[in-house]
């Protein structure tokens, strides 16, 4: 195996995920292709204000540097100075109908010297919650990793709890999913093999969500809270989001890279859902630890 079968792999799932997903909105995503003076470059896949999607973006890269940034260092002290290669396909997705969660897939490949490593995951982040959903959801992720080991779930599970957390908030994103990252063993193939995994189980586990949800009325109140919980989104990938800091370290197409924050968003100053509504049960029920995949 090569990194440039990672790529190849990388460029025709960009380009499933994409038609698929014009699928369900009905509308088209815009190409934008474009270069790195460094080195490298990538593919932009857009969309906003279609029928399902306010905004949508599947983004696919691959960059050559000649030093790896602070944010791809601090775990790795060992790699400071080296030139490296990394590539992978991005995506976030902003449904408009607040009943339709908002999600978000990564897979990547990094390279540097005579290392590489893999990562990635899958993580949702609804705004109003359907247990049905976040099982879905859950069981879609747990099914992706079972070739490869049952301790993989809880683990991955564990690790996307723990990343996709606001801790001056003291709560987490979303529902999780799965996360993973410095995947090199056993070897070579069985790491892609496994990224490959996550990233053709995307569209299974999120696209019936959406099917199920995006007619379902709502109205002013939906659309505010949906505002406002999106503010958190903005707060985690501009305050902690490893990849959203390595794409600005690295001088990457900075429209790329923040096409992942949703196009309205709304703060209010110490705000908290009345108790008994729906919006106080996101809180208490979803954004706590839960085991979903086996019906937690």
């Amino acid at each position: 195996m090569t990194l440039d079968a990672v790529s190849e792999y990388l460029t025709g799932l960009q380009a499933r995920i994409v038609a698929a997903l014009e699928q369900l909105d009905g509308g088209t995503f815009r190409r934008d292709a474009w270069t790195r003076p460094e080195g490298g470059g990538g593919i932009s896949r857009l969309i906003e204000d279609g029928a399902l999607f306010e905004r949508g973006g599947v983004n696919y890269s691959r960059v050559q540097g000649a030093s790896l940034p602070p944010s791809a260092t601090a775990a790795r002290p060992q790699l400071g100075g080296l030139a490296y290669e990394a590539m992978g396909v991005s995506l976030v997705l902003h449904p408009r109908n607040p009943y339709c969660p908002t999600v978000h897939m990564n897979v990547r490949c990094f390279a540097a010297g005579d290392l590489w490593w893999f990562g990635g995951g899958m993580d949702l982040t609804p705004y109003y919650g359907f247990e049905e959903d976040a099982r879905h959801f859950h069981g879609a992720c747990k099914a992706a990793l079972a070739p490869f080991g049952a301790e993989r779930y809880p683990r991955y599970k564990k690790w996307c709890d723990e990343y996709f957390f606001l801790k001056h908030r003291n709560e987490p994103r979303g529902i999780g999913g799965i996360f993973f990252d410095d995947l090199s063993e056993p070897d070579f193939e069985s790491c892609f093999a496994l990224m490959r995994a996550v990233g053709d189980r995307f569209i299974n586990a999120y696209a019936p969500i959406v099917e199920r949800r995006r007619a379902l009325a709502y109205g002013e109140r939906e659309r505010e809270f949906q505002a406002y919980r999106r503010g958190r989104y903005v707060e985690f990938n501009l305050v902690y989001d490893r990849g959203t800091l390595f794409g600005l370290q690295s001088g990457g197409r900075t429209e790329a890279i923040l096409m992942s924050l949703p196009p309205c968003v709304k703060w209010r100053y110490d705000w908290k859902p009345a108790p008994g509504t729906p919006e106080a049960r996101l809180y208490s029920d979803f954004l706590v630890p839960r085991n979903w995949a086996d019906g937690g």
